[in-house]
């Protein structure tokens, strides 16, 4: 159920300023500083919102505070800028009444900002989809377009609006934005030649030089240095918190979402810059021979950029500078122009080049955000001016804006009353005339068409002869001298003799918000605001497109002899529209206010806000809603609010709500000229009876509180107790279950005890039965045994006897045998020996003989050739063993017969050698020539990577195969083998390694003995060619990885571009090429080969290092390259195991 709240519940102070009471301006601001305490900073009048500046950020403009205040009454939620945007949305989508939202205050107040939360409230109520959502955006972007162009820094306001803006906002009948209007009134154009002091020329110009990019700047032929410009001021270039780079960029990113093409950008930037060069441009006095002076330009550099940047030629424009053409029917006079002149010739093509550029970008907005169809809209207008200006010192400009601000209060003042008689005659309520300052007369003292000060202004500026500010003062003094709003020093009205404030070149007007004194001098020339033809002619014939469409009267074809009309008949008719305009629709107020001149938070300057409070009529305001009736509400949520302060209508009413409510005003005893009834509101004249009607109501409610207390308190004991109760029967049952189950337990068990006992009995009585059958049975079983056993042991006896008898037999005949067997061995024995006695006698017989015969031979070297003859056996069983023992005919083959013998130690390892040396050599012998400088690459490969690069292990088993790409048959290669005159001795792809990213680009890498070339991979064109004599080292890596970097020799042809930094899958083959085409050749040094994790490569003009570090593999990519800044490669390699 949805809470219903009400402006009037937890109020901080007074939230609407009709209920405040006692009324009085005392009592009105102390309320609004209540409120601006408790960070409340909207306040209501009626309908009226004021909104004072907080200085800070509140968190009372999120999505959530959105979604509050959408779709509820006005007076339902604490006062808030949302409720207003909402009532007016809502009247505009669902009554189809077009709206306006008038926004006013001085300058610091905040009404920028209340226009922007009013534009963004309605872009998140109203409807979606991708067409309005790109309409809200472009209305919601030209907003900081328009206020780079049109915004500055002022003492007041870090970000004032110097000029007037009013957009239409168009609605379908759903309620959805098709487009929008903007109208601009007054730029304050002479803000662009001179600021006041602690004040800033308009954001773009130091936007442009501290955003734009030094490309940009270079083009306009800007510095970013802003002391280089006179039109800018120094003391406040910089802006506390104020990021004019970043502004730059979202006015960039603005304009190409409003819909702005790139070279219109480009056109408005160098007109911008066109201005900063006006401003830099500098006369010198030079006198002619006929005694006139002339102006003449100091340093023409400034000249020449701006007219490079416009496409002018120099010498017209500067020409334009120095004299002026005067046409009457069929005469030219041409006069020049002193320095005086010049300058005021310079300032004004400054502020005329700025504020039509101003206008061309309203224009260009508009026709980007303006509604495509052409069917009836729904509108509902913003706008945000100048509030009222007092300044100390006065001039046209604050006599412009004070004006329209006197036509905004006297139609705030027309169409509040309007809106007030046409709720009472809505009503049925009766109308009484209500007496207030009608401020008519001071706009007709100032716009009147015959004696008013603009006609008269205008009158002065056209009458021929001697013109000045003087004159005109005069002419206001001679008209204007009896009017009782207006005072000079000769006027009647002047109190002279006691205000001494009044000086001679001023006259006074009071307006309704004060008396404001205004300056003369300077009032012609704004109003004439004269720009010489000459100068406009001169921009009409730049190239520059742009220029020509804001100078159309430069067209010699179109000269139009008539003046051009005043600033302030412009303004008066800008007016006028705008006022006709706002009376077509339903108006919403809000009236924004300055708490400080510090622009700090919590700070709440008395003086100064009962100074706005003054101007900004807010009292009379307070005094026209409460002429009447002081509050209104509808009948429905007026009883609901205040239903419980009678019976009969407590707590619900079953009839209509009027009666309702008639039933509750009569029990309360209301006096009847208190109230009265229209035919859906009660309105209530005195706001003492509402707040008695509150003071009932917080009574009613604390009763009412009481009352629920105590049925609350009465409703929670009970609840307890029967939650006692109930608990208590459950304890209980429970308990009596646990004793029954526990002597069922007993009585179970005892049972369980005698039945075991019985069992027991009964089984060891059977036990006992069973036992005495067992030993009757075993009994029985063993006299059956033991007489069995006598019978078989009788019978085995009788066995054994016939045994024995026939062993005693067998025994005997075996001795006698065994007697006779060893009888016969001794006697072959004995012959045997006899027989071997006769041979060894025989045998020694012999020996003894042959010694005899032989001794005399063999007696001196006996020894000697018994070690040779043992030696030469020795050595013949060794090799005829290690021929039958010999290993493969592979060189790689170790294997080895073991040695048999320890002194054949030394003959055995030189076989081994002579050996391995021979198969060698009959290996080699196997040979082509081909074969044979691929083992000596190889060979020399060893001998520089070796135990250097972790790389060359892996590449050991590879063969160099040299032509990877067949270039000499591949037909897509055709082209580029054609191009290289030389024999190619490599052809492979590597990767050519960008500096910027550490990316790699395929290219084809062709080594011949005089250059190395570099194609690319799919069309073969050549991309680089490096003779040899031009490189000088190789530098590699000791990881794993495949980059090489060749250098060049510094100062030649090839090392323009720098060194090369290559990536190969044969790293170890490319770079022994390398190495031994330097070797072999007589006329250059041999190629120096760096191996080192760290090394540098020259880049153009810089040096960068390449950097290896071990780490793990990532995007599946074995080694990674990447850029870490502009001077460091690094490569990562996976770590080997």
């Amino acid at each position: 159920m949805e809470v219903k709240t009400s402006l009037l519940d937890n109020m901080i102070g007074v939230g609407d300023m009709v209920l405040l009471e006692p009324l009085s301006e005392d009592s009105f601001l102390e309320n609004l500083k209540k409120r601006f305490d408790h960070s409340e900073i909207y306040t209501y009048i009626g309908s009226v919102v004021i909104s004072m500046n907080p200085y800070r950020s509140l968190p009372i403009y999120t999505p959530d505070k959105v979604e509050e205040y959408r779709n509820r009454n006005f007076y339902e939620l604490s006062p808030h800028i949302y409720a207003l945007a909402d009532e007016a949305y809502r009247s505009l989508r669902d009554q189809d009444k077009d709206q306006c939202i008038l926004i006013t205050g001085e300058s610091g107040a905040g009404k920028t900002e209340a226009s922007k939360l009013v534009m963004s409230y309605v872009a998140a109520v109203c409807g979606k989809g991708q067409e309005v959502n790109k309409v809200k955006e472009q209305l919601l972007q030209s907003n900081p377009v328009l206020e780079a162009f049109g915004n500055a820094k002022t003492v007041r306001n870090d970000n004032s609006s110097r000029f007037g803006k009013y957009m239409d906002i168009e609605f379908d009948f759903k309620g959805d934005p098709l487009g929008g209007v903007i109208s601009n009134y007054l730029l304050e154009k002479s803000r662009v030649v001179k600021q006041p002091r602690g004040e800033r020329n308009f954001h773009v110009f130091y936007q442009l030089l501290s955003g734009a990019s030094d490309d940009t700047l270079k083009k306009l032929r800007l510095h970013r240095d802003v002391s280089k410009y006179n039109y800018l001021s120094l003391d406040s270039a910089v802006v506390s918190g104020l990021d004019d780079a970043a502004n730059f960029r979202t006015v960039r990113n603005a304009m190409q979402i409003v819909g702005f093409m790139e070279d219109e950008v480009q056109s408005v930037l160098q007109l911008v810059a066109a201005v900063l060069k006006l401003g830099n441009i500098e006369f010198k006095p030079e006198s002619r021979c006929n005694g006139t002076d002339e102006s003449r330009i100091k340093d023409k550099n400034d000249l020449k950029e701006m007219c490079e940047l416009l496409g002018i030629e120099q010498s017209v424009l500067e020409r334009a500078f120095s004299y002026r053409t005067v046409e009457a029917k069929l005469e030219k006079v041409s006069t020049t122009l002193n320095v005086a002149q010049a300058y005021y010739a310079r300032d004004a093509l400054a502020k005329n080049l700025y504020s039509r550029l101003f206008t061309w970008l309203v224009t260009r907005i508009n026709e980007s955000i303006k509604a495509q169809t052409k069917t009836r809209h729904k509108v509902m207008g913003v706008l945000d001016i100048y509030g009222f200006e007092i300044f100390e010192d006065n001039s046209f400009e604050q006599f412009i804006i004070n004006y329209c601000n006197e036509k905004l209060q006297q139609i705030f003042i027309e169409l509040t009353l309007r809106e007030e008689q046409e709720e009472y005659v809505r009503e049925g309520i009766e109308w009484t005339n209500i007496e207030y300052f009608n401020n008519a007369v001071i706009c007709d003292l100032i716009e009147n068409n015959k004696n008013g000060i603009l006609a008269m202004l205008d009158e002065e500026c056209l009458r021929p002869g001697t013109v000045t500010d003087e004159t005109f003062l005069d002419k206001l003094n001679t008209v204007c001298a009896e009017h009782q709003h207006f005072e000079s020093r000769l006027s009647k009205n002047s109190k002279f003799l006691t205000d001494h404030s009044l000086p001679h070149n001023c006259f006074r007007i009071q307006h309704y918000a004060g008396k404001v004194l205004y300056r003369v001098e300077g009032f012609m020339d704004k109003n004439n605001d004269l720009l010489y033809r000459d100068l406009s002619q001169a921009m009409y014939k730049a190239n520059h497109s742009l220029i020509k469409q804001l100078f159309p009267e430069g067209n010699p074809a179109k000269v139009n002899l008539k003046r051009p009309p005043t600033a302030g008949f412009q303004f008066r008719a800008s007016v006028s529209t705008l006022m006709k305009n706002l009376q077509t629709k339903n108006p919403n107020y809000i009236r924004c206010i300055k708490p400080n001149d510090k622009k700090a938070p919590h700070i709440f300057t008395e003086s100064l806000i009962r100074h706005q409070v003054r101007y900004l009529g807010l009292m009379e305001n307070v005094r026209v809603r409460r002429a009447g009736y002081a509050f209104r509400q509808t009948y429905e949520p007026c009883l609901e609010r205040y239903k419980m302060l009678c019976k009969r209508t407590w707590p619900h009413w079953r009839g209509r709500a009027r009666e309702g409510v008639e039933v509750l005003m009569a029990d309360l005893q209301v006096p009847a000229e208190e109230f009265s009834y229209g035919r859906s509101k009660i309105f209530i004249r005195n706001p003492r009876t509402l707040f008695f009607l509150e003071e009932r109501r917080r009574q009613c409610l604390q009763d009412l509180a009481t009352l629920i207390q105590k049925i609350y308190r009465g409703w929670k004991c009970r609840s307890h107790f029967l939650l006692l109760k109930k608990s208590q029967i459950v304890v209980a049952a429970w308990y009596r279950r646990y004793a029954q189950q526990k002597k069922y337990q007993r009585i179970k068990s005892a049972t369980t005890v005698v039945q075991s006992y019985a069992r027991g009995w009964q089984a060891r009585k059977l036990l006992r039965e069973l036992k005495y059958q067992k030993r009757c049975e075993e009994a029985a079983t063993t006299i059956a045994a033991y007489w069995h056993g006598t019978q078989a042991r009788r019978e085995l006896r009788q066995l054994k006897e016939e045994a024995r008898n026939k062993h005693a037999v067998s025994v005997i005949w075996a001795g006698w045998q065994g007697t006779k067997a060893r009888r016969e061995l001794r006697r072959l024995k004995e012959e045997a020996r006899r027989k071997h006695a006769v041979a060894v006698i025989w045998a020694y017989w012999q020996g003894l003989k042959v010694r005899r015969e032989y001794r005399k031979f063999f007696r001196a070297h006996a020894g000697k050739k018994i070690y040779d003859f043992t030696i030469q056996r020795i050595m013949q069983k060794y090799f005829l063993g290690l021929r039958n023992n010999l290993p493969s005919m592979s060189p790689i083959d170790k294997n080895w017969p073991a040695r048999t013998y320890l002194f054949l130690d030394g003959a055995h390892a030189e076989l081994r050698r002579i050996f391995h040396l021979w198969r060698c050599k009959k290996y080699r012998s196997q040979f082509t020539e081909e074969r044979k400088a691929v083992y000596e690459e190889k060979l020399e490969a060893s001998e520089i990577f070796k135990d250097k690069k972790a790389l060359y292990p892996s590449s050991v088993s590879q063969p160099f195969k040299g032509d990877y790409l067949e270039i000499s048959k591949n037909p897509k290669y055709q082209k580029l083998n054609n191009a290289v005159d030389e024999k190619v001795l490599l052809a492979d792809v590597v990767n050519k390694i960008n500096r910027a990213n550490g990316k790699g680009t395929a290219r084809i890498f062709l080594p011949t003995k005089k250059s190395v070339v570099l194609a690319d991979q799919k069309t073969g064109q050549v991309k680089a060619s490096v003779p040899l004599p031009d490189l000088t080292s190789v530098s590699v890596s000791t990881q794993s990885d495949g980059f090489f970097a060749l250098k060049l020799k510094e100062g030649s042809a090839s090392a323009v571009k720098g060194d090369f930094l290559l990536s190969s899958e044969h790293l170890i083959e490319i770079i022994t090429k390398l190495h031994r085409i330097g070797a072999t050749a007589t006329d250059r040094e041999q190629l120096s080969i760096d191996i080192s994790d760290e090394f540098l490569v020259q880049f153009k003009q810089d040096k960068v290092c390449v950097k290896f570090v071990q780490g793990a593999p990532k995007n599946g990519n074995s080694v990674s390259c990447k850029r870490k800044n502009n001077r460091l490669l690094e490569v990562s390699v996976p770590a080997t195991a």
